[in-house]
């Protein structure tokens, strides 16, 4: 396959899967979609099976559910009809049992502690962070209002170490494009601490303080969701990150007066452990609230 098709190919394939991820709460027209991409049905199906191994529907099933478990923990003043909703499903009844199929408890179940053991599985998938003796008990956000920030990304898929090579793609494509002041920031369309690891949406990006000249043909670029977020600032080595995330989303967000919303939380590095030898990093985190 030519370089330039290839390319298109997985553009369009983004395109679809961040139109999923930021739609989920309404119904997703894919007729709609399809025109907007100037790509027919059936290539759009087909094109996305290619590139992601699956089907758009079993996506769309896939990120609902994993938006829905997340907001059962974090927002404890709204109910299990509400979460359906925001999830996209107008019908409680079939979101409770596609809920079951998938996470083997009700949401009910699982919003009264059920997520603790499920929880507890992911981070032992991860050595370095079942090992983390981090503490974060002292740890206190700021509330900031963020502007949405244009990003060219690599979606990686899997929170795992083949994030380390995505970054130096990234470290690549900026130094090609002299790019000299810039942020480096991840996203994380799903929660990688109730969502399995290899599962999960980590995508990389940077953001040009300077958007005026960059050749952006290699990389596909989307608009980081502007809006009002805790900002954690926190130091620390590569295990760390996914027991704080863990800590954020079990611990503070359901004692705190704030409740969270289907825009993904992001991290920004001023030291990034994928791209130095010591794993050390440095970075604020942010996670969207509304109260």
């Amino acid at each position: 396959m030519k370089k330039e098709t290839l390319e298109k190919r997985t553009k369009i394939a983004n395109d679809i899967l961040y139109y999923i991820y930021t739609h989920i709460e309404i119904h997703i027209d894919l007729e709609e979609l399809s025109i907007d991409l100037k790509v027919s049905k059936f290539h759009m199906h087909r094109i996305f099976k290619e590139v992601f191994g699956r089907n758009i529907y079993e996506s769309i099933k896939s990120i609902r559910l994993q938006k829905a478990s997340n907001l059962l923990l974090t927002n404890k003043y709204s109910t299990i009809s509400n979460v359906a909703n925001m999830c996209g499903y107008s019908s409680q009844s079939s979101f409770i049992k596609i809920f079951k199929d998938r996470f083997e408890q009700t949401p009910k179940q699982w919003r009264k502690g059920g997520y603790k053991e499920y929880s507890n599985k992911i981070l032992e998938q991860l050595e370095i962070a079942k090992n983390s003796t981090a503490d974060f008990s002292n740890v206190k956000p700021d509330i900031v209002k963020m502007p949405a920030m244009k990003s060219y990304y690599i979606r990686n898929k899997g929170y795992t170490s083949n994030i380390k090579e995505t970054w130096q793609k990234l470290k690549t494509w900026v130094l090609i494009n002299e790019i000299k002041d810039y942020k480096q920031i991840a996203l994380f369309h799903d929660n990688p601490t109730i969502t399995p690891l290899d599962d999960c949406q980590y995508i990389a990006c940077i953001v040009p303080s300077n958007d005026e000249k960059i050749n952006s043909d290699r990389l596909p670029s989307f608009n980081i969701a502007s809006g009002v977020y805790a900002k954690f600032d926190l130091q620390g080595k590569q295990g760390d990150v996914l027991k704080f995330i863990h800590w954020v989303y079990h611990e503070w967000l359901p004692k705190s007066e704030y409740e969270t919303t289907t825009k993904p939380s992001y991290t920004v590095y001023r030291k990034n452990n994928h791209l130095n030898n010591s794993n050390e990093f440095d970075i604020s985190f942010y996670v969207s609230i509304n109260f």
